[in-house]
C-alpha cells in the first residue's frame, strides 16, 4: 500500500489535532464507502468461472487429488471450493 504525505492534503490545524493522538507513525484512514472485494477488477468472475469448473470437472468423475493438481491448489483449497459449490447449489 502507497501512502501521501498529509501535508500535501490536509490542513496544517488537522495534522496538530492528529499528531496529538498520533506522532511520526503511518495510520490508515479507512474509505467512506467500503468496496465489495473483486468489484474494482476482473478476479472475483475469474475465481467463481475456475471454481465453477473445478466443480463440473469433480461431478464429472475426477478427484479431490487429481483436481488439487491440475489447477495448481492444495487438496484443502479443492474441499473448500466443492463445500461450496455444493452449498450454493452450483
Amino acid at each position: 500500500m502507497s501512502y501521501i504525505k498529509a501535508e500535501n492534503v490536509l490542513p496544517q490545524e488537522l495534522i496538530k489535532t492528529i499528531q496529538q493522538y498520533v506522532d511520526g507513525t503511518m495510520i490508515y484512514i479507512p474509505c467512506k464507502e467500503k468496496q465489495e472485494w473483486g468489484s474494482t477488477t476482473s478476479a472475483k468472475i475469474f475465481f467463481r468461472e475456475r471454481n465453477e469448473r473445478i466443480y463440473e470437472t469433480y461431478k464429472s468423475g475426477m478427484g479431490p487429488r487429481e483436481l488439487a493438481k491440475r489447477f495448481s491448489l492444495s487438496e484443502k483449497s479443492i474441499q473448500r471450493i466443492l463445500r461450496d459449490c455444493r452449498l450454493a447449489g452450483i
